[in-house]
C-alpha cells in the first residue's frame, strides 16, 4: 500500500509526455491483447491468482523501475563510450603538441658552415 500511495505521488510529478505516452508499446497481436483483456475482466478461480489481483496496481511501477533501469545501462555505455573517445583524443593531442615542440627545436635554416 506504501508503494502504491508512493506511485500516486510520483504521478503528479510526471512530465507531460509521460503522461501521455505509454511507456511501451504492445508486442502482442490483436488477438493476443483482447484475450488479455478478457482474461483481466474475468474474476479468477485460484487463490494465487486471487492475491496477484491486489498487485495490478505495480504494474506502472515496474514498467517505470525497468525503465529507468534501461536508460541507466544506456547512459553508462555512452559514458564508456566516451571516456574511450576522450581518452584517444588525449592520445591525440599529446603526438600533436610532441610534434610541435620537435619542429620548433630543429632549426629551420642549417648554420652556415
Amino acid at each position: 500500500q506504501r508503494i502504491l500511495r508512493l506511485a500516486e505521488m510520483c504521478r503528479r510529478l510526471e512530465t507531460e509526455e509521460e503522461k501521455v505516452l505509454p511507456f511501451y508499446p504492445s508486442s502482442l497481436a490483436e488477438w493476443e491483447q483482447q484475450d488479455v483483456r478478457r482474461i483481466l475482466v474475468a474474476s479468477p478461480n485460484e487463490p494465487l491468482a486471487r492475491v496477484m489481483q491486489d498487485y495490478v496496481g505495480l504494474e506502472r511501477f515496474w514498467q517505470r523501475f525497468n525503465k529507468a533501469k534501461l536508460e541507466e545501462k544506456a547512459l553508462e555505455r555512452a559514458r564508456a563510450a566516451l571516456a574511450n573517445r576522450n581518452r584517444h583524443l588525449r592520445e591525440l593531442l599529446q603526438k600533436y603538441l610532441a610534434g610541435a615542440a620537435l619542429s620548433q627545436k630543429v632549426p629551420r635554416d642549417p648554420p652556415p658552415l
